[in-house]
């Protein structure tokens, strides 16, 4: 690192991933030890030792730090397991500065005290070391999928407690749905819980998992055991609650009154083809099933809070608590392979038909939104404390579900996530290079070079010419979905960013460009628009660019 990057890292402050340590008056090893491990159990970062706390001065080592070799090996001999950390010494304006690399790593980092320690930030916004509370611990390992909270035993519930019609839901489960596991049904009651883990041996006598006290209790037992446990279904018109359901019934039950209260508020919109009569819903149920099983299978347990279920006049949203777990990502999602911090839960989800057994599930998400001519569903509002799903209210665009209709009867094959996802973008952009269409779809090269072969043979797409690696879509596609996707007009696309801000706080260019699914150019437009009115106002310069609520804006209190 050269002194002119050391300088931009702390002209911006400090923040989880950064932090200043004072060494003017010697810092106690004791002290840097714990700063360290502290930023290895949130998300690792850059500790600057010789950096003042408050006001970032660049104050230097201590003079007997000075020469006398990295903290590298102390904190790694006082850590447990020894953390490894990169240590570099840089002279800034003739004062020495250690820059300490923290790695996040996949398990708990102790000190040899005994402490387990995180960062954390505060009301005003600035960062603070804090010790790790039980829960804390446990929803660490299961986000790196040490542990599987779902199997935990939970010798304390008495088999007494198992509710036979919980089960028979499950059972029921099993017939109707065509991916599940049909043998299950051969099983007796007592085999088929020990079959699918919800029951389990526990020093030498059975007890419920955690996945069985959530499948096969009632609402009582549950909030007593597993507090942290809830669902909740919201319709929202305007600022008017109309429903707000929470609930900690089972799993099945819970899963089956959520699907059939949003079922009552699909709604189809209908038009005429050739003759015969085309619907499509306002949400593909399809889709909402998938995501709602992710909701329940994938959150923290080990966390209060419920997985929320909201529709409102700019879509519908699933929300549920717990970051992503280690390795999955909004940059990943499409492509990464199946990981769950409730791998036991996954797999009764999938072996029961609530959930896609092929590991599918989130392009089961996206393609039952683009098939209509939506825009994809976005996970832009995901954070460190939970995962959103957020699906667009939209028109459906008739004109590209019929083409999807017509590929999928010609060619005898299902048009999955990938080429929806490149014709929908080539739709709104004209041309895509190979590169886009990799990033676009997440999939690795030579898998997406394949796919563009059978996409050309079946007459989706072409390239511009025969030396460039640009592609544009096939000419008698163009004509049949041309003319320009259905799009939320300008008040609708300013009521999700400032929705946007006043949840946030504060919006990036790029994070625009994703919520409403605009080019740069367009978010540019839409952005000096509302500068322009006054509605907003910039901070920063360059990347560092935000744009916050102007005080007129901001909704009365």
């Amino acid at each position: 690192m050269t002194s002119v990057e050391l300088k931009k890292i702390i002209a911006r402050g400090e923040s989880l991933s950064v932090e200043f340590k004072s060494d003017k008056d010697k810092l106690p090893d004791r002290a840097l030890v714990e700063a360290v491990a502290a930023m290895a159990n949130t998300d690792g970062g850059l500790l600057l030792q010789g950096v003042e706390d408050k006001t970032g001065e660049i104050t230097g080592l201590h003079r007997q730090h000075i020469g006398c070799g990295t903290p590298a090996a102390m904190i790694a001999n006082r850590t447990i397991p020894p953390l490894p950390v990169k240590v570099e010494e840089i002279v800034v304006e003739g004062k020495h500065v250690f820059v300490i690399e923290v790695p996040e790593v996949p398990s708990m980092t102790a000190t040899s005290d005994g402490l387990y320690l995180r960062r954390r930030l505060k009301p005003n916004g600035e960062p603070e070391t804090v010790p790790m509370n039980p829960f804390e611990l446990q929803s660490r390992m299961a986000r790196f999928r040490l542990i599987d909270p779902s199997a935990q035993a939970m010798p304390e519930v008495p088999l007494s407690a198992i509710d036979a019609l919980q089960r028979e839901r499950m059972r029921s489960s099993i017939r109707r749905n065509h991916n599940s596991d049909k043998a299950l049904l051969e099983l007796d009651d007592a085999t088929f819980d020990r079959s699918l883990g919800l029951v389990q041996d526990y020093g030498g006598r059975e007890c419920l998992s955690l996945a069985g006290l959530l499948c096969l209790t009632d609402a009582d037992t549950i909030r007593k055991f597993a507090p942290t446990y809830e669902v909740a279904f919201q319709v929202l018109k305007g600022l008017n609650v109309v429903v707000n359901d929470y609930m900690r019934k089972p799993l099945v039950e819970a899963f089956d009154g959520i699907v059939e209260r949003f079922s009552a508020r699909i709604e189809e919109e209908e038009v005429m083809r050739g003759g015969y009569r085309m619907a499509a819903p306002n949400y593909d149920l399809t889709a909402f099933r998938e995501a709602l099983a992710n909701a329940l299978v994938h959150r923290d347990y080990s966390v209060l809070g419920a997985v929320i279920v909201q529709m409102d006049d700019y879509g519908l949203s699933i929300y549920n608590p717990g970051c992503f777990v280690d390795g999955v990502g909004i940059g990943n999602i499409l492509s990464v392979a199946p990981k769950s911090r409730n791998s036991l839960l996954a797999d009764i989800a999938k072996r029961i038909g609530l959930a896609e057994r092929t590991g599918r599930g989130v392009d089961r998400i996206f393609e039952g939104v683009l098939r209509y001519g939506r825009h994809k569903p976005g996970y832009e509002r995901s954070d460190a404390f939970g995962v959103t799903v957020m699906m667009p209210k939209e028109k459906a665009d008739f004109a590209f579900l019929d083409m999807v209709n017509e590929y999928e009867k010609k060619t005898g094959k299902e048009m999955k996530v990938d080429a929806l996802l490149t014709v929908a973008e080539l739709k709104e952009r004209g041309k895509l290079s190979f590169n886009d269409i990799v990033a676009l779809t997440q999939r690795k090269p030579e898998t997406i070079r394949g796919e563009i072969g059978e996409w050309i043979a079946d007459g989706l797409i072409g390239r511009v010419d025969e030396h460039a690696d640009e592609y544009v879509l096939d000419k008698a596609i163009r004509a049949k979905i041309g003319g320009g996707r259905v799009r939320h007009d300008l008040g609708t696309i300013k009521a999700r960013l400032i929705k946007f801000l006043i949840e946030n706080g504060s919006i990036r260019r790029s994070q625009v460009c994703e919520l409403c699914l605009l080019t740069e150019k367009q978010a540019n437009g839409i952005l000096q628009k509302m500068l322009e009115k006054n509605e907003i106002m910039r901070e920063g310069k360059g990347p560092a660019t935000v744009y916050k609520l102007a005080e007129s804006a901001l909704p009365c209190k």
